[in-house]
């Protein structure tokens, strides 16, 4: 006797078959209460390797482990119930050999229930995409300003804004593509190579800092909440938490030092004998 869920989650496939179609809206989390209010509207969750900017205070997201990877992930999937979640693998967790990614990715799936892996690189990785995609792993592709290489590029700065500048980043795309992701993030490009990039691939796009023509678009979480002091240029802040905690912080500490906080309302009583 089979017992199947009542809340089906999409799937890599899903997703796959939305590539022409109506946008893919993804963003980021890592904990488990805004997972379940990202879940409401978004298709994909991503489990980012941004964690280490956002929750660590690291200025790159190279020092991210798997271990913090899986831990998160486990947190997304218990505060979310219907969007695909991908979790990133980390610096270091699959470039040594095709066989470490899927010793990683395996775990992560295993151990956090997940959808589906996301790793950086084009055609230097095509053989490890389609050697995890051949065994049952979906991988989410990531090219065009890669994060992780932040030491070889030197700084995060927008790829294929010069003349002659886009043959590799195409030949990216299409190596992922052929090599069996379901989609792939095309990260900080000039919006005419974005745009190009989604009607040369048959695999959905998801862009950040790339075009509009994109398949869907993902942001962080905390710098479209404008949690984040710096955002890059391709952010949109959809809030301004980070001033609105601040003056609910402020207001506690006030009441506190006063004596005002607790209240009445707040402290036990004796019961009544």
């Amino acid at each position: 006797m089979s017992v199947q869920s009542t809340i089906r989650r999409k799937t890599a496939p899903d997703i796959r078959a939305r590539k022409g179609g109506d946008p893919i809206v993804m963003l980021t989390s890592y904990h488990a209460h805004t997972a379940s209010l990202v879940d409401r509207y978004c298709d994909v969750i991503l489990v980012g390797d941004s964690l280490g900017n956002v929750m660590h205070g690291f200025e790159t997201t190279v020092p991210v482990t798997l271990e913090m990877m899986i831990l998160q992930g486990h947190a997304v999937m218990r505060g979310s119930q219907h969007a695909l979640v991908v979790v990133d693998m980390p610096f270091g967790s699959y470039e040594a050999s095709k066989e470490q990614a899927f010793h990683s990715a395996a775990r992560i799936l295993k151990e956090t229930h997940c959808g589906a892996v996301k790793l950086e690189g084009g055609v230097r990785m095509a053989e490890t995409i389609a050697f995890l995609t051949q065994r049952g792993i979906p991988v989410m592709g990531h090219i065009g300003l890669t994060p992780q290489s932040i030491n070889t590029l030197g700084s995060f700065r927008a790829q294929g804004r010069e003349e002659g500048s886009w043959e590799p980043i195409e030949a990216d795309a299409r190596a992922v593509a052929e090599a069996g992701a379901f989609s792939v993030v095309v990260e900080a490009v000039a919006e005419p190579l974005g745009r190009k990039v989604t009607e040369i691939i048959p695999i959905p796009t998801i862009g950040i800092g790339a075009s509009a023509a994109c398949d869907g678009q993902v942001l962080v979480l905390e710098d479209m909440l404008g949690l984040s002091p710096k955002p890059p240029k391709f952010v949109k802040r959809y809030g301004e938490l980070g001033p609105g905690i601040e003056a609910a912080i402020k207001g506690y500490a006030e009441e506190v030092r006063s004596r005002a906080f607790p209240g009445p309302e707040h402290v036990y009583g004796m019961k009544k004998s």
